[in-house]
């Protein structure tokens, strides 16, 4: 996932939008267009962009097994998907594009994609636009939505995985930009290391890059062998591409907690787990209920969001890798039913970094507090800029 703006002006934008979430919650939507079929109704083609290559062994390979879910479900309807759709005026043409070709429903998948998409849309009133991750400000038109999932629960689950491993409790995060997903899963990773291992520590370092900060070997390599030198004997990663990092984290004898796609081929001894997302069942619920013709009002016409106490959340716990022992599956068994009872890594006391109480005790941080998340908790060591 991608950003084409500063953290300050998706914060702003953030703001802005008033935070419009609508994880159970009805759509505020505007009215749909006058006259005609609905948007998207009947669709015999979809169009999908994505930012990377399709295998990535990340984000966009999650995106491209989307897609196929899509063929699967519907052999009939034309899916047209394209990687490497930077996040500039190119994503504007491609999708252009695909509906000059026919396709009445567009999937925009990078964080960067948004602000092009809602153009799109626009233009575009019989086609329905959905972006992957964005927050849209309301009145949110009748042709557009956008969806995610509550990513720092299986993430916390990994923190638990690592904490349980960790000898030198010192843990490894590399990420890329610092939005509020980013810090909210760094955060929610540290949080289940402590409790495992109380005293573990998560050392959090970025990828700045001037061409990509979401995929940039050459960078990840140095930041690696940077937290690797530093006795981090757990590592993960917020990044779009993860084959450099998880490779030369194996090839240190060190352990691996995935994220984005299951890539345990390439940690064969040291994967333990991780998280990947399952966009199939929520790309095809979609795209049916816009050919049905019922996707103005429907919940994906508005922020949707699903966690794991909806059923819903399509980012999902990876398979374990040969270390795990049964005692720490089933400490995560035991995290997982509480997430599914609707509790959240983020319930009180919590603390930040300088020890400022940030939740206190018997409180939890809503969804919408979350997804602003500008801080990393007590334990996280790093910066946020």
């Amino acid at each position: 996932m991608r950003i084409g703006r500063t953290r300050v002006g998706l914060l702003a934008s953030i703001a802005a939008v008033g935070m419009a979430l609508a994880a159970c919650s009805s759509p505020a939507t505007s009215s749909s267009p006058s006259g005609g079929t609905a948007p998207g109704q009947g669709a015999t083609k979809v169009g999908i962009i994505a930012v990377g290559p399709k295998d990535d062994y990340g984000y966009n390979q999650a995106v491209f097994q989307g897609a196929q879910a899509i063929r699967k479900a519907y052999p009939n309807v034309e899916v047209i998907d394209a990687y490497s759709i930077p996040e500039n005026d190119s994503a504007a043409t491609t999708m252009e594009q695909m509906i000059s070709d026919g396709a009445t429903i567009i999937f925009a998948t990078s964080y960067g994609h948004l602000q092009t998409a809602l153009k799109v849309a626009k233009a575009h009133p019989d086609v329905v636009v959905v972006h992957q991750g964005g927050l849209i400000p309301t009145p949110i038109p009748a042709n557009v939505g956008s969806y995610f999932g509550a990513v720092y629960e299986p993430v916390y689950l990994g923190g638990i995985l690592a904490g349980a491993a960790t000898t030198s409790d010192k843990l490894g995060y590399v990420y890329a930009i610092p939005i509020p997903q980013t810090l909210a899963n760094i955060n929610a990773f540290e949080l289940g290391a402590q409790s495992v291992t109380p005293q573990s520590q998560t050392i959090a370092v970025s990828t700045p890059s001037q061409t990509n900060p979401w995929c940039d070997p050459p960078v990840q390599a140095d930041k690696i062998a940077a937290l690797l030198s530093q006795g981090v004997d757990v590592v993960t990663q917020h990044q779009d591409c993860t084959k450099t990092i998880i490779q030369a984290t194996e090839n240190a004898g060190k352990y691996t907690v995935g994220y984005h796609a299951d890539a345990s081929s390439l940690a064969p001894k040291g994967w333990l787990g991780g998280s990947e997302w399952n966009w199939g069942p929520l790309y095809v619920d979609i795209v049916k209920t816009a050919i049905d013709g019922k996707f103005t009002g429907s919940t994906y016409n508005a922020n949707y969001r699903a966690n794991m106490a909806s059923g819903k959340n399509p980012f999902i716990s990876s398979a374990y890798g040969p270390s795990v022992t049964a005692q720490t599956k089933a400490l995560v068994d035991a995290a997982t039913a509480k997430l599914k009872s609707g509790w959240t890594p983020f319930t009180g006391p919590l603390y930040k970094q300088d020890g400022t109480l940030i939740v206190p005790a018997g409180t939890s941080l809503t969804v919408d507090q979350i997804e602003t998340m500008d801080y990393f908790v007590k334990g996280v060591v790093g910066t946020t800029k």
